[in-house]
Order: C-alpha cells, then structure tokens, then sequence
C-alpha cells in the first residue's frame, strides 16, 4: 500500500490511537509496524484474533503486557555466557511474572469451552516459575541483593554489622569521653568509606590518626583515629568479600536463565504479539467497532459508519455501498456537507479492515481486498515546482491513473476543480469513464451539474448526495444514495440576506434547461423526504401494533387464568355451602326427633336460635366486608422484648422495648420515637412469617417476609434512554441484593453498544457487586449481561 494514502486517509492517527491501547514497549513497536495487508487469509486470521480478543476483554476484562521489557541484549549476553546485572534479571523476572498471570488469564474457565484462535498462544507460554522465584528470593531491588541469597553473603553481612558496631563503640567512647573537647561536632562521619570523627583545626594534633579530608573553611579536620584503623581495615575487606560474593550470585543467577534462553525469547515473542492482538481489540471497545466481513467481489457495503477520528457522540453514521449494483460512485452537494468526510470513511476502512483492525459500523458490513487504494484528496499545490491548484491535482490523477487497475479503489475529492468549469466537467466525465471502462471501483465528490447528469445517463454508475437542510442552513451529514444533490447557493445566499434582485438576477443566468434539472431535483428530494417521514411513520405504527397486540394476549392470558381461579373457588366454596346446609338440616331433624311430643317450647326455641346463631355466622362469613375480630387485652406476663405491638390510643406501631412494671407500664419504640404507653393501650401485631431454604435461617427457621422476596432474577432494559435504564436498574439491582439472590440478568440488547457500556460502569460503581461478565451462546450473547452479588 503506498505511503501517501496512508498519510492522505490519515492511517497513521489510527496507529497512533491503536499504539496507546498497546501496555508494552515491544508491543507499541509492532502498532507502529502495522499496514495494510493483501493476503485473504492472514488478514481473516488478523480479524479472527481481535474478535477472539474482544470476546475475551468482554468476558475476563482487559490485560495488562507493563513488564515485557525489551530483553535482546540480555539474551545474547546469556548465549555467550556472561553475568547480568541486577536490574537485568529483574526485566527477565518482570516478564516470567507476567507471563505466568497472562498465561493464568488464558486458560478457560469451563472445561468444555471452546478454543479459540488465541488458545495456541496461551497454551505456548512458559512462566518457568522456579526462575522468576529464585531470583526474586536473591535481589531485593535494582540496587539491593537479600541476605540470604547465599550462605556466604550472609556470613559476610553478620561480619558487617558486628565490625561496624564496634567502630561505633570505640568511636562513641572518644565522642562522648576524653576527645570531646577536640571535636568541631559530637558526630560520627565517613570519608572515602572509613569512619572519621570531625576534629576542630587546632587540635589535630591531639587526636593520633589518618587525615582524611577537611572542610572547605579548613576549621575541621576529618580525622580516623589510630584506634579504628584496623576495625576500618578489616570492614574495608568485608565490603571486597561482599562485592566477590554478589557476583558470585549474579553469575550463579545467569546461569540459571541461560538455560532457557529459547523459552524466555519465546515467551516475549508471543507476549509481544498477544499485547499487539489485546491492543486491536480495546481499539475496537473504545470505538465500538465490529468485525466486517470479506468478499471476493470488490463489493463495498456499509451499515451505520462512523469516521474513527471523529466524536462517535456527535458524528452521524453514514450508509454506502459500491461494487454491486454499480462500480462508480459521484458525491454531490454543498460545501462542508460531509462529501469529503464520507470519500475518507471509506477509504479508511478498507485501509483499517485489510490491517486486521474492527471497524466503527455495525455488524454485517462488508469489505473487499485491494491490492491499492488511491486518493487525490487535498490541495497539495507546490510554489517550489510551481504547481498550481490543477496542476498538483492533475499530477496525482496521472499517477493513479497509470497505476490503478481492477483491484484498485480509488478516490476524488472535487475531480476535475480549479480550472474552466466546462473543461474541468469535461475532464472529470473521461476521468471516470476510463475507470468505469476498467471496471475500477471509484468513488468522487463534485459540484458539476455535467457529472450528475453523467451519473443518471450511464449504466453501472450512481448518484449521491449529503443531506443539507436550507431552512436552518446546516447540513445533516447524511448520506443519501440515488439522488444527486444540490448546490442550494441561492436558497443559502438569501437566508444570509441577500437581495432578491441581485438572486432573481443571478437566476436569470441559468439556461432553461439548468434550471428544470435543478427542479427535477428539488422534486426528488421533496419525495425522498416525504417517503421517508411516511415510512417512519408505518414503522412507528408497526411497533405500536405490535405493542398493543401483546398486551391484548397478557391481558387474555390473565382474564382466563382469574376466570379458571373465580370458578374453580366458587364451586369448591358451594360445596362446602351445601354440606354445611345439609349438616344443619339433619341436626335440626335429630332435635325435633329426640325432642318427642312432650317436649318444652322453651327448650325448642333456645335450640332454634342457636340453630339461627349458627346460620347468621355463615351468613356473615359469605358478606363482602369482613369485620376484624376483637382481640382480648394483653397481659404483662403475655409480653417480652422485641415483640411487635400497635398502641391503639396513638394508631402507631412500634417494638417492645421494656417489660411492663408493677403498674404494666413500658416503653414502646415506634421508628425514632420512644413512647411510654400501659399494657392495656395496647395489641399484639401477628406478622406473617415464611420458611425458605433459599434464604439464611434464624434460630427458630422463620423468617420475615419482605416485599423484596418475590423479585425477578431478570430487568429488562431494552427500549429505554441510558438514563431511564440506569434509574430502574439501580432500584433493581438493591431489591434484588435484599432478596439474597445470587446474580441477576440484565437485558440491554446489542444496538451501538452505549447502554451496554453505560451498564457496564454502574455495575462497577455498586459495592455489592462481585463481577459480571456478558452473556454465553444460549444466554444472549452480548445483548445480556449476567451480574453476581457478593455474598
């Protein structure tokens, strides 16, 4: 792929914002190294690894390569059997460290799950845990080796300590006894290593020993008695032992990692390649990018692009396709419409999709292979060559032209402008001609009324325009396919106030046929527009439709369900009607049997009226409002702590918080009130209580029903804004936390992927959330996100 289309479509700002996502060194370098490539099936498998890459960062989070250092002369210094330094082995530790935690971050959480193209590279790290382990037991830091990193060392080290105490006692006594006087400062110092104590000039001579230095007022010598001269000696000797051992240690260590050379190099190869894999894909989250698919047609299509360096809050997506229907595509519209961003969209996705990177559009958009893709977009005129605007245009075209064959794209912002209009129309339509004839797929911006018309003429070529609204002078941005646009400079000139005379003027400029060819447009975009606001609105309609139809089948399904429950109550409780009838009738007759002729009225009628009694119970048990019984009067023993009450005096209910005194006296707590009330004022509150093995027990298997027992283990959230659906969710996910479940479903869909993202971030944020990961094949895939709550 040629240098100057990279810089023209702006590739390297790709790579730049893909270098960022990359967390190594080594890995940075191989962003900067990556084009565009040629080959079908590399750039399938490139594609493959950053989908598989995604799909994990989607399930496990992101990865981080930080400790894969560039290790090239270290490993040829092991292969020739030289010692590292510290710090050396530390890099070589750092990357077995993190090789072990990528390595960890690979394997599969499910036996059954199915390898994916990233599973050979996880599978091909070697963490050589002993390695890394011995040399983080031997070196401390870049500057400090442990104690115990050897015997010898360790030995050495007690020897250290113990001579340097007993320079500092011997020291200490003449500090702090018969040399005080003699001392600019009761301090112990070194120079050159050797301990010194601070004599004042004039009594240097009273303390025997080396000079060592003297400050630079010379009122201090720094002297080292003759007394810790041998003490000095022999720590002066230690520290060389020390030295000696250390590197003992270090060639000892080297060795030890010269052995596996071959897996360490390995090892950063593949850590390399995977920070590089692992880059693509957060590339791809950040821009919400999907996978596009490949064809062997130079067919172009795509669905809902963004341009990648654009705001993906404001830019407006865009629908292309080129190759199919037609080869040659003419863009046509006002100024700062979009016909510009549109032509490097384009081109920009055929550069970032044959590199193996996602691209910002949604799924099922298609791409093809081009061995080049061409692009004279921009005014490149040069005063040191004395190129003119035309003619630095011009001079790109030759090449292209020259070089451009059927596996080529190309590319034309404002084709044949900067010279006479009628021969710059003219040039442009044999321009395009000539890549028609050819078959080369060619996309182009103009303003010429001649190319429209060659466009709407010519088979296997195609119009275009971006959207402009001329009531509020802005363009939309869209990208409209089949209608030519236009130039709207009238309509534009009088809403920035210019005169109607001057315009009408202008108008009278236009050749009759000009004008019907603008009208024929202006009509077909009055038509665009009015098809497109009826086909939003049979949509909406649809959707309504719809909405209503599944609620009328909720509502039936219910309606049916309560009139099986109605009837089914109804019969069951009919039956127990005449049952208790027929109870009474044969009770009566046992009465009025046993009772005989001689029997007492008296008797008589006290039995029908408990007969009466019995039959107005029943009678009030089938009315409609059932009167709450009387609840007899609580006694003090009757109470204790932590019971629930209602204070009837107050309407309030409240908590026993004393036992009642000798009077039945006791405090009752009611939310943040403490009120003092007697037995008498007062009732039990039975509360319904449930036993469930789902939830934690108490003492005695009971526990209080909540209102968040009975909560859904699945929101749904499809249909709503992000702040609509942050709301529910949050009050969703607290009922859910309360009611013990373990994790929830959360519905969002797939969409462009904001309300996911927006989830995703809250979920982070609420405490009581352990993780969450998208949804598996079977569960819905990235439309659902499973969150699970800590215990």
């Amino acid at each position: 792929m040629n240098a100057k289309v990279l810089r023209v479509l702006e590739y390297d700002k790709i790579i730049r914002m893909l270098e960022n996502k990359a967390t190594s060194d080594p890995g940075r370098e191989l962003c900067r190294s990556l084009t565009p490539m040629t080959d079908a099936g590399t750039i399938e498998q490139a594609q493959t690894e950053t989908a598989d890459a995604l799909t994990r960062i989607f399930q496990k989070g992101s990865l981080n390569f930080g400790s894969n250092k560039p290790l090239g002369m270290c490993l040829r210094s092991l292969e020739i059997g030289s010692a590292l330094s510290m710090e050396e082995l530390l890099r070589i530790a750092g990357l077995l460290e993190n090789t072990a935690r990528v390595k960890n971050y690979g394997r599969s959480d499910k036996e059954e799950a199915q390898a994916d193209s990233l599973t050979e590279y996880f599978n091909c790290l070697e963490p050589l845990t002993p390695l890394s382990q011995e040399i983080r037991r031997c070196i401390l830091d870049e500057d400090t080796i442990a104690d115990d990193a050897s015997s010898g060392l360790k030995r050495i080290r007690r020897s250290m300590v113990l001579t340097g105490e007993k320079i500092h006692s011997q020291l200490n006594s003449m500090v702090n006894g018969s040399a005080r006087s003699y001392l600019q400062d009761a301090v112990i110092t070194t120079r050159d290593g050797r301990y010194c104590i601070p004599v004042k000039s004039d009594y240097k001579n009273q303390v025997p020993g080396m000079v060592h230095d003297q400050s630079s007022t010379g009122s201090t010598f720094f002297i080292e008695p003759a007394a810790v001269v041998s003490l000095n000696n022999q720590l002066r000797e230690l520290e060389i032992e020390e030295q000696k051992e250390i590197a003992v240690i270090l060639a000892d260590l080297s060795a030890q990692a010269g052995e596996h050379t071959v897996e360490i190099a390995e090892n950063q190869k593949i850590m390399t390649q995977l920070d590089f894999i692992f880059a693509k894909a957060a590339l791809a989250m950040d821009l919400n990018a999907t996978r596009p698919i490949f064809n062997d047609d130079h067919y172009i299509r795509i669905r809902q692009g963004r341009h990648p360096l654009l705001d993906k809050k404001k830019v407006v997506p865009i629908d292309m396709e080129l190759g199919k229907n037609f080869d040659l595509l003419i863009i046509t519209g006002p100024n700062t419409g979009g016909k510009t961003v549109s032509l490097k969209t384009v081109g920009l996705f055929a550069l970032m999709g044959q590199a193996g990177l996602h691209i910002p559009a949604l799924d099922r958009s298609e791409l093809s292979i081009f061995t080049e893709v061409f692009a004279d977009i921009g005014d490149e005129q040069s005063i040191e060559q004395s190129l003119s605007t035309f003619s630095s245009h011009m001079t790109r075209i030759v090449s292209i032209l020259a070089n451009a064959d059927a596996d080529s794209l190309c590319l034309f912002d404002e084709l044949g402008a900067g010279t006479d209009p009628t021969e710059g129309a003219a040039l442009a339509i044999a321009i395009l001609n000539f890549l028609h004839d050819r078959g080369i797929r060619t996309m182009a911006t103009t303003h010429y009324s001649e190319l429209k018309i060659y466009a709407l003429s010519t088979d296997f070529v195609e119009n275009a325009c971006c959207e402009f609204d001329v009531e509020t002078l802005r363009p939309t941005y869209r990208l409209l396919l089949g209608i030519p646009g236009k130039s709207n400079a009238f309509a534009i000139s009088k809403k920035l106030g210019l005169s109607d005379e001057i315009i009408e003027a202008a108008r009278e400029q236009i050749t009759e046929q000009d004008i019907n060819f603008e009208d024929v447009i202006s009509d077909l975009e009055a038509s665009r527009i009015t098809i497109e606001k009826e086909q939003r609105e049979i949509e909406a309609y649809k959707k309504e439709v719809e909405a209503l139809k599944q609620q009328l089948q909720a509502k039936n399904e219910k309606i049916d369900q309560a009139r099986d429950r109605i009837l089914r109550e109804a019969n069951e409780k009919a039956r127990d009607i005449l049952k208790e009838a027929k109870d009474v009738a044969d009770e009566t007759i046992r009465m009025f049997q046993k009772a005989g002729p001689g029997a007492s009225m008296k008797d008589l009628e006290k039995s029908r009226e408990q007969l009466r009694g019995k039959i107005n119970e029943k009678n009030a048990n089938l009315s409609v409002g059932k009167k709450e019984p009387v609840k007899a009067a609580l006694k003090p023993e009757q109470l204790k702590k932590g019971d629930s009450v209602k204070i009837l005096s107050m309407g309030l209910k409240g908590t026993v918080s004393t036992l009642p005194d000798a009077r039945g006296n006791l405090f009752v707590q009611c939310g943040i009130m403490r009120s003092s009330v007697n037995v008498k004022d007062l009732v039990r509150i039975e509360e319904e209580t449930i036993t469930t093995p789902s939830m934690k027990r108490t003492n005695n298997g009971k526990l209080r029903m909540a209102k968040s027992f009975s909560i859904s283990p699945e929101i749904n959230l499809l249909g709503k804004t992000v702040d609509e659906a942050l709301s529910v969710l949050d009050k969703y996910l607290d009922d859910a936390y309360l009611a013990h479940l373990k994790s929830v479903r959360i519905v969002h869909g797939k969409g462009t992927g904001a309300l996911r993202q927006a989830v995703h971030q809250h979920l982070k944020r609420v405490k009581y959330v352990k993780s969450y990961r998208l949804g598996e094949y079977g569960e819905g895939d990235a439309g659902v996100t499973i969150a699970n709550f800590k215990d």
